[in-house]
């Protein structure tokens, strides 16, 4: 079980990328870090395997915030305590669907251009127009609406957020996690 919450995980070592010998690469994460994102896709590295499982295993939404046990004790994630503790943008556009159409158009005749959409679903399209485009996104909210989707029960999300849910509980006081890996 704690092997999926490794695979698809949203994390950037952004000084090994920025040293990359490929502007290309570079140009794009630079644009990532421009965008508000690299509190959230570089943080410290740590899992908490058990304390993953349990919060996944006890999670739910209620009035919009997470909750959840981990080792007993409760938990609970609220957009705000998301944003917070990785510096996350709350101002601009919550949703992809409020980008502007002429800036949507734009970016697809860049793609048309240089090959095909069949790889991109139009929620990925939407997210690389957001951070290539300069949109000004609220990406506390728009994360955390994912956030608050993976713990609906039922859901089928991917648990991309280990890293990202281990740096958190690390920070709740009295919380015993167990070894991190």
């Amino acid at each position: 079980m704690a092997s999926a919450f490794y695979f698809n995980s949203q994390h950037v070592d952004f000084d090994s990328v920025l040293a990359m010998d490929d502007q290309g690469m570079v140009s794009m994460f630079q644009g990532l870090m421009a965008s508000g994102l690299a509190g959230f896709l570089g943080c410290p590295a740590v899992i908490y395997e058990d304390a993953l499982v349990d919060f996944f295993e006890n999670a739910s939404v209620r009035d919009g915030v997470i909750i959840s046990t981990v080792a007993g004790q409760l938990v609970e994630i609220s957009e705000e305590w998301f944003a917070e503790s990785f510096d996350l943008s709350v101002d601009g556009l919550g949703d992809l669907s409020a980008i502007p159409k002429d800036v949507i158009f734009y970016s697809r005749s860049i793609v048309s251009l240089s090959g095909s959409f069949n790889a991109i679903t139009v929620e990925k399209f939407s997210l690389i127009t957001a951070v290539v485009c300069c949109i000004r996104m609220n990406w506390a909210r728009f994360l955390f609406s994912i956030f608050k989707k993976m713990v609906t029960p039922g859901s089928k999300q991917a648990k991309g957020f280990a890293i990202q849910i281990s740096l958190m509980l690390e920070n709740i006081q009295n919380l015993e996690l167990g070894a991190s890996s």
